[in-house]
């Protein structure tokens, strides 16, 4: 199982960035959450296999539609999570 981290840099507040990812992680068969945080940037934490957390990672580098990816961060994540969350803002 394979867990990541990631803060995702860009214009990704007010684009529906929480919702589209949260869509792709549940097709994907991804565990875990996504938030936006007040600095302007959202936070994901990816669970699954290697190939679903790959994919998921490149869908975050793109976005939807009307969202600008600057940079993402990635990094080791811990936890377990069963389902998908959207969490409020931090």
């Amino acid at each position: 199982m394979e867990r990541r981290r990631l803060v995702v840099h860009g214009r990704v507040q007010g684009v529906g960035f929480r919702a589209s990812l949260a869509w792709e992680a549940n097709k994907q068969g991804i565990s875990g959450w996504v938030r936006n945080r007040r600095d302007g940037t959202v936070e994901a934490l990816f669970c699954g296999s290697d190939e679903a957390v790959a994919a998921m990672i490149a869908w975050a580098r793109r976005g939807p539609p009307g969202a600008c990816v600057d940079r993402v961060e990635v990094e080791l994540g811990s936890g377990e999570f069963s389902g998908f969350e959207q969490y409020p803002t931090s």
